[in-house]
């Protein structure tokens, strides 16, 4: 979960940060122009929220399976399709083709919650006592990082219109900086491979 968390906080805030980049950078060619670029990077913004809770899913379901109950997470994935359905229903009108990958994100994250929660509930996940602090430090970690994106995006030279090695110069320069930030400002925080030891019940 440690590693989970790890990587795949800064990368769904990154995501949402770079999805216009990222878009122009791999479609924005022939007759996929500017509006479709910005077009897509929405529904990417959208998506990114549901990055983490579908990662999560992956590692709680399996902790139902090895206690041989395969049907509280078949329950607990019914409630989410009617969850993300009604989410359709609500986000399509202000958001639009938005909206349906923002529900689609959220029901990911409700989907691993339900699941930590019933793991905890029934006592089958005890986080480690050091995670409070684990989770204060990558939340340091990914604000500084966003920060020195959004620096980026504005004041440095990065060009998304021009050629195909331009725009990947530019993202690169991008993703290395957030890379640089993000892993910098942990390490100045004191966060250390053996902080993932398995010292501790989680």
């Amino acid at each position: 979960i440690k590693l989970c968390l790890l990587l795949s906080i800064p990368a769904t805030i990154s995501l949402a940060i770079l999805s216009k980049p990222l878009t122009m950078t791999l479609f924005m060619y022939g007759k996929f122009e500017y509006h479709d670029a910005v077009m897509t990077s929405y529904a990417l913004t959208a998506y990114s929220v549901g990055l983490m809770g579908l990662i999560l899913v992956k590692i709680f379901a399996p902790g139902f399976y090895a206690n041989q109950d395969i049907k509280t997470p078949v329950k607990i994935a019914i409630f989410v399709l009617l969850i993300t359905q009604g989410l359709n229903l609500i986000f399509i009108i202000p958001f639009k083709h938005a909206g349906l990958s923002l529900s689609i994100g959220l029901g990911a994250c409700v989907n691993a919650f339900c699941l930590c929660h019933t793991l905890l509930k029934r006592k089958l996940y005890i986080p480690q006592t050091s995670f409070k602090g684990f989770i204060c430090k990558l939340a340091i970690a990914t604000l500084i990082m966003s920060i020195f994106l959004l620096l980026g995006l504005y004041y440095l030279p990065v060009n998304f219109t021009g050629t195909i090695s331009v725009r990947v110069e530019s993202l690169c320069i991008l993703i290395t900086i957030a890379i640089l930030a993000y892993f910098g400002t942990l390490l100045i925080l004191g966060l250390r491979p053996r902080d993932f030891a398995m010292s501790e019940v989680g």
